[in-house]
């Protein structure tokens, strides 16, 4: 077989050997036919049951869930079991069925096939996730219905023919990719996906090398071609020659030596080789994950997104959590710091965050009523959680982010919504930092232009460049037919960081990046000659990039700093960077 090459977005960094294994989707495997009219309620009853067989399957994954396991897959699964629960996925295909007499896996193709539809007549980047959401949950229940296999094979006594397995797919939902830890796995490539779908999340996390939004893979890939997957380089090559395959076995060694290495820097402070200091910091979505920051090294944590303990509340009647269950996980969460600050984002939700619950369904699009302006719009919902998180504040050092923030309004409200939570507590007796500070998330191009608003009213600044990005190129960062156009080193992205991290410093404030620039090895020379000094990312990339900054001195980096911030040609930003990656090296 003749070699080539495919391009996708890579999502993460290393390399990956091995022979691919083709996952089919269930889809292709069904069967369309029409049942009796004495069979209809036992075919009602076969998709009853493999719905309920479903949510066994999700409801085990999630209990067996390691510590060590990607910190947003627990959410993930929440997700896909609310819309298993729906009436439109759980109920409209078994009228199907009474209705048309149309088999069980037709009845619920014809219905994922109508929900699509409405989808796709909307251009809005969270309805196309939940479009994938469904469609992921509705292949697991078609596997369970089929019988078709979706499993790995496992690591124990296999051979060369199946060591080392590349998983080669359409898309693969969160709740799959658990399969792959046990499995005989090392990558993955698909067709669908951008950087910031679940299954990059996830990908992320795991560390594993992977490429997305190939287009084609499956359709060109066959079962067991050798493949290499270049993830930094977002390059999967099919039937390598025997040069290419040594070269990059090479490199593949290279690379796993110097990951054992990098474990020994977890007690090293991040400074520079010019002595300054650069305070690493964790993000987290729940408590318990303040345990593997600080396992990795954290000197605190620097985005606490509490709104993974909104969503997907399953065993919870769908209700939104109360003040006292908000309490002791942001309590648990600082215990678990031992001293070290942990900075809690108040709720955000829409875009890419569904938050569903028995009262409410709400399904906000990127421009909508999301984060600070629905927090406004259920002052009682944020006034709940303001509490829970100053009540937490008596038990080690916390700080409220406040995302989304635009408008002067919204930060004089939220400053009083702060304040009204302290007089409240105050009254009950119960105890609170009274000094604990505030900030606002800059993730709104306006929010940078008009800094001057923020920085006499708050204590701190956070960028979340992932949004940032997003709105100022005015790009759906989920959607991979656009994802080309996602671009951190834009010049009008590094002019915005740069506006926020002069305005803080001449305000005397700290700012930090909480953003997927901040774990990017790749910009961290860039970030740091910037002036940034806080820089909070997924616990697994802390070591890699504490190792970036170590050898890195900010003398040496300024030229080529001011040289990117002067330009506007993209070739000459992109090629400074990359210079600047090299220096000293």
């Amino acid at each position: 077989m003749a070699s080539f090459t495919l391009h996708g977005i890579p999502i993460s960094r290393g390399i990956a050997i091995g022979r691919a294994h083709l996952l089919r989707p269930a889809a292709l495997d069904v069967q369309h036919y029409l049942v009796a009219q004495e069979q209809v309620e036992a075919e009602v009853m076969r998709l009853h049951n493999a719905i309920a067989q479903v949510h066994k399957e999700l409801q085990a994954i999630w209990s067996d869930l390691p510590q060590d396991a990607p910190t947003e897959l627990g959410a993930f699964l929440d997700v896909h079991a609310l819309i298993l629960s729906d009436p439109m996925i759980s109920e409209a295909p078994l009228d199907i069925i009474r209705t048309r007499h149309y088999n069980a896996e037709w009845a619920l193709l014809t219905q994922i096939d109508v929900l699509s539809a409405q989808f796709d007549e909307i251009e809005d980047d969270y309805l196309r996730e939940r479009k994938a959401d469904i469609q992921q949950v509705a292949e697991r229940v078609l596997k369970v219905l089929t019988g078709s296999a979706g499993s790995l094979p496992r690591s124990d006594g296999i051979d060369e023919r199946s060591a080392n397995m590349i998983v080669v797919a359409r898309d693969i939902s969160p709740a799959d990719m658990m399969q792959f830890r046990d499995a005989a796995f090392h990558g993955f490539v698909t067709d669908e996906g951008g950087q910031n779908s679940h299954t990059a999340i996830v990908s992320r996390s795991l560390g594993i090398p992977a490429v997305v939004g190939t287009g084609n893979a499956a359709k060109l890939i066959e079962q067991d071609d050798w493949l290499i997957i270049d993830s930094d380089a977002g390059v999967v090559i099919v039937a390598p020659s025997p040069l290419v395959l040594e070269q990059y076995r090479d490199r593949q060694a290279v690379l796993l030596k110097a990951r054992k290495k990098l474990a020994r820097l977890k007690k090293t402070p991040a400074v520079t080789l010019d002595g300054t200091e650069i305070t690493m910091l964790a993000n987290i979505e729940l408590p318990d994950h303040a345990v593997a920051a600080l396992e990795a090294g954290a000197s605190g944590v620097g985005l606490f997104r509490s709104e993974f303990l909104f969503m997907g509340r399953s065993g919870h009647v769908h209700k939104l959590p109360t003040e006292e269950e908000q309490f002791e996980a942001y309590r648990s969460a600082v215990h678990a710091m031992k001293g070290r600050p942990v900075t809690i984002r108040t709720l955000d939700v829409g875009g890419d965050k569904p938050l569903t619950t028995a009262e409410q369904n709400i399904l906000n699009p990127a421009l909508g009523l999301r984060a600070i302006r629905y927090c406004l719009a259920e002052p009682q919902i944020f006034l709940t959680q303001l509490r829970a998180i100053l009540r937490a504040s008596a038990h080690g050092p916390v700080q409220i982010l406040i995302p989304m923030m635009a408008h002067a309004f919204e930060i004089e409200q939220s400053l009083a919504m702060i304040e009204q939570a302290k007089a409240e507590l105050a009254g009950e007796g119960k105890k609170f930092d009274a000094e604990v500070p505030v900030g606002a998330m800059i993730e709104v191009p306006a929010a940078a232009l008009s800094l001057p608003l923020f920085v006499r009213k708050l204590d701190f600044l956070s960028i979340g460049t992932n949004d940032l990005i997003q709105y100022t190129l005015a790009i759906d960062r989920a959607d991979h037919e656009v994802a080309h156009l996602y671009n951190d080193i834009h010049p009008a992205i590094l002019q915005l960081l740069h506006m926020t991290v002069t305005a803080a410093d001449k305000a005397g404030i700290p700012v930090a990046i909480c953003g997927g620039m901040a774990g990017d090895i790749r910009l961290t020379r860039l970030l740091i000659g910037m002036g940034f000094r806080e820089l909070s990312m997924p616990p697994a990339l802390l070591p890699e990039i504490k190792q970036e900054i170590l050898n890195a001195d900010l003398g040496i980096l300024q030229p080529y700093i001011k040289k990117i911030l002067r330009s506007y040609d993209p070739e000459v930003i992109q090629e400074t960077v990359a210079e600047l990656a090299a220096v000293g090296r």
